[in-house]
């Protein structure tokens, strides 16, 4: 979560930016998030929440905004689907990825049995957002499902978050507080799911293994 002075410095150094170039520095960070794992750098949310407050005092279009917001995050995550179809586990031993090798492998078994539900999901949850397109590729989950899933969460995210910055004006550090808290109970969520799911398929492969 970043702090509040962390977000006031980046409202104001994106004022400083002509309009064109806040709708450039937005759709490369929402774009790079997965696309090119800038979203272990700076979450993608608080860059939309920033660029909605922007927006809320006149320094962009919020509608334009929006949309390029929700095409980043969709065009984005096809590009980092497309890197996990074809590099596959070489993604896996990125420094940055290395130490979640235990969330990233529960997020596997989870898509290859309920991928499109946790393509939705893994949008509202920071680490993930920024995984879940290449491994998705990795799968090898059939490319209409991701793209249905993707593009509904792209949307439901890009448009929720570009509002919530846009109407909070001065009151986003509260709300990128709540959000971030969202976040983390979808991905407990998430969490809880698989490994609910691990622990059924071992019981029934033992119970399959057990003689009658």
């Amino acid at each position: 979560m970043l702090d509040a002075s962390l977000v006031s410095f980046l409202i104001g150094e994106l004022h400083k930016l002509p309009a064109t170039l806040v709708y450039v520095v937005v759709g490369l960070l929402v774009f790079g998030e997965a696309a090119l794992f800038v979203g272990f750098v700076l979450p993608g949310e608080t860059t939309v929440l920033v660029a909605g407050v922007i927006a809320s005092q006149g320094g962009v279009n919020i509608v334009a905004l929006g949309g390029l917001v929700v095409a980043a995050a969709i065009i984005g995550d096809t590009v980092g689907y497309v890197v996990g179809r074809e590099f596959g586990p070489r993604l896996l031993d990125i420094g940055m990825v290395r130490p979640h090798r235990d969330k990233l492998d529960s997020a596997m078994v989870a898509l290859q049995r309920r991928g499109a539900t946790y393509v939705f999901l893994a949008r509202f949850s920071a680490f993930l957002r920024a995984v879940m397109p290449g491994l998705a590729g990795m799968s090898r989950m059939h490319y209409t499902r991701f793209l249905i899933a993707n593009s509904v969460g792209g949307f439901v995210w890009g448009a929720g978050f570009t509002a919530l910055g846009y109407l909070g004006g001065k009151q986003l550090p509260r709300i990128e507080k709540y959000a971030n808290f969202f976040s983390y109970g979808i991905l407990g969520l998430i969490l809880t799911v698989v490994t609910t799911l691990i622990v059924r398929h071992q019981i029934k492969k033992r119970s399959d293994a057990t003689p009658h």
